[in-house]
């Protein structure tokens, strides 16, 4: 049910958004390793990561933000309604009862990558050997135009309008070059732009 987009983006690599949903707890290599995972099977290793993405209900989450510190990018939030506004192909009754929306890993990833953005990999969940799984990702890009060059939109997917009360950039040290140099702030481009728990969700 995922599509993939074509890297024509005039010799550069798409960027990735990664969308993420936790149990409370998550370790960071958990999530690191799920994210790695995920962007080798859909052959998307090649893509520069632009941000994580997930319900705000798990902003504060330790896995969710220590992951985004490492990976260097910010760590973006929606409320649960917006959400719940995002036609995915995996919605799941336990996390709907849990955090309010039947998808956060797809439905986040898809909103922060813009309009038009499409899944490169739809929900994947982590593999611990000791353990029932702790984090959920799915990876999405921003729309890309016949002629290959990606869209420019500053509200999610769907029909949902960002305000600055939705997103939190929650890493300190957010990338400052190459092509996945994005501020998560109300208004700024999607990604690729510009230059280059209780419950499993």
């Amino acid at each position: 049910m995922t599509r993939r987009i074509p890297d024509e983006t005039g010799g550069a690599a798409a960027p990735l958004v990664v969308g993420v949903g936790a149990r409370r707890g998550v370790p960071v290599s958990e999530v690191l390793e799920l994210i790695a995972a995920a962007r080798a099977a859909a052959g998307c290793t090649d893509r520069p990561v632009v941000a994580l993405a997930t319900v705000a209900a798990k902003a504060a989450e330790p896995g969710l933000l220590g992951a985004a510190r490492r990976l260097g990018v910010p760590l973006r939030s929606f409320p649960a309604a917006a959400l719940a506004a995002v036609p995915v192909p995996a919605p799941s009754r336990a996390a709907a009862a849990a955090v309010g929306t039947p998808s956060v890993a797809e439905a986040a990833a898809l909103l922060a990558a813009g309009p038009g953005a499409e899944l490169l990999a739809g929900k994947r969940k982590s593999a611990p050997r000791d353990r029932p799984p702790g984090a959920t990702c799915a990876l999405a890009g921003p729309a890309v135009t016949e002629s290959g060059a990606l869209t420019a939109g500053r509200e999610g997917a769907a029909t949902y309008r960002s305000s600055a009360a939705d997103i939190v950039m929650t890493s300190p040290n957010p990338p400052r070059r190459g092509p996945d140099r994005w501020t998560a702030v109300a208004g700024d481009p999607a990604p690729g732009s510009g230059p280059s728990g209780t419950k499993e969700t």
